[in-house]
């Protein structure tokens, strides 16, 4: 079992930035991917950002160039650094261990980005 907790949410003006932490319960990065995903009012879920377990990394075009995915291994945290926040990034974003194995996944609880003038 694998607990996620999110943190770094908040309300930002457009062109503002934010850091948001995702904290592992356990040392996982070498056998779990990660990621950031979001879900904005009335809209699905959709992946933002994402960090292998060798470190590679991809982004929503969305976000391409204003988001950056990254990891501290010994303090079992990801970020998610945004920056030229816009209103539509305006979301609770989500945190999400994949197995590199298995089909196993867990879910943090989510934290809330407002991005409002």
């Amino acid at each position: 079992q694998v607990q996620l907790v999110e943190s770094g949410g908040g309300s930002v003006q457009p062109g503002g930035s934010l850091r948001l932490s995702c904290v592992a319960s356990r040392n996982i990065f070498s056998i779990y991917a990660m990621g950031w995903f979001r879900q904005a009012p009335g809209k699905q879920r959709e992946l933002v950002a994402k960090i292998g377990t060798g470190g590679s990394t991809n982004y929503a075009d969305s976000v391409k160039g204003r988001f950056t995915i990254s990891r501290d291994n010994a303090k079992n945290t990801v970020y998610l650094q945004m920056n030229s926040l816009k209103p539509e990034d305006t979301a609770v974003y989500y945190c999400r261990a994949d197995s590199a194995f298995t089909q196993r996944n867990y879910w943090g609880q989510g934290t809330q980005v407002t991005v409002s003038s």
